[in-house]
């Protein structure tokens, strides 16, 4: 008695919808070996044969045979299971939403708050998803480095621009605030020499705990005490000195691998 025919199936997703994307390396590999499986089955190959030939198993090749399309593989893997940074995924899209597009700041965000994975897979959740999202439009936020130049720069000698833009990043960050404070003191003491407030500056500096390198700081400073004490008290200074030595190893780096008595005869003859 002849077969019913079947009813028509339903259209397969295209492969821009399937949870891998065109492009994906695991997506390709499994598109080549089901596109390669069904070639060897349809040029009349028995099943077993094409598990031996590929050094797949048969349950394997009896997997990619019922799959019409390479894209019903794709589903219940990895990449549709839950995982830790689930519970993540909403700070991580606000703050990219703010600005912070840098996957480090974002993954030791979320490490403060009791994430315990490594730096890999925040990196990858930022490439594959928030990458394509557009960023909110408005001004960039300060760079480290500019924020390190403005709190090192003397407060009358910094321009209005960057005076209000320190004052903007300070109200934001409490700990950053504190941490000017202790700058400028110390800078006070170097220019002014008033080494004798050096001891009162390390005790108040080592006692703060929100600001771990700077109690470093201080606890490298009382292994020399004296001598910077001296260093901001009296006036004489061996920074000429200094200035000699760095400009002689700028002239060997700059010499290295080109002495020769051509070099030497041209020196000389210039020195004259």
């Amino acid at each position: 008695m002849p077969e019913e025919p079947e009813g028509p199936r339903e259209e397969a997703e295209p492969a821009a919808s399937s949870p891998w994307p065109t492009g994906h390396r695991f997506a390709e590999r499994t598109r080549a070996k089901h596109s390669t499986i069904h070639a060897l089955l349809a040029a009349g190959h028995s099943k077993r044969s094409v598990a031996r030939q590929l050094g797949m198993t048969l349950n394997t090749i009896m997997r990619f045979s019922r799959a019409t399309t390479p894209e019903e593989m794709f589903t219940g893997q990895w990449q549709n299971r839950a995982t830790r940074l689930d519970d993540y995924k909403p700070y991580l899209d606000q703050r990219w939403q703010e600005g912070c597009t840098n996957a480090w700041k974002l993954w030791k965000g979320i490490k403060e708050q009791g994430y315990h994975r490594g730096y890999a897979s925040v990196r990858n959740y930022v490439s594959r998803n928030l990458r394509g999202k557009p960023q909110p439009i408005g001004p960039r936020p300060p760079s480290a480095r500019a924020v390190t130049r403005w709190i090192l720069t003397h407060p009358d000698a910094l321009p209005e621009g960057d005076r209000i833009q320190l004052k903007a990043v300070l109200a934001i960050c409490l700990e950053l605030t504190a941490l000017v404070d202790y700058v400028r003191s110390f800078a006070h003491m170097v220019t002014e020499l008033q080494g004798d407030r050096l001891p009162e500056w390390i005790a108040s500096a080592r006692t703060t705990n929100n600001l771990p390198s700077l109690s470093r700081f201080a606890q490298h400073l009382e292994r020399d005490l004296d001598a910077v004490i001296a260093g901001l008290t009296l006036p004489w200074s061996s920074g000429v000195v200094e200035g000699h030595v760095n400009r002689i190893k700028m002239l060997k780096r700059q010499m290295y691998g080109r002495a020769g008595f051509d070099l030497l005869r041209k020196r000389v003859l210039l020195a004259r």
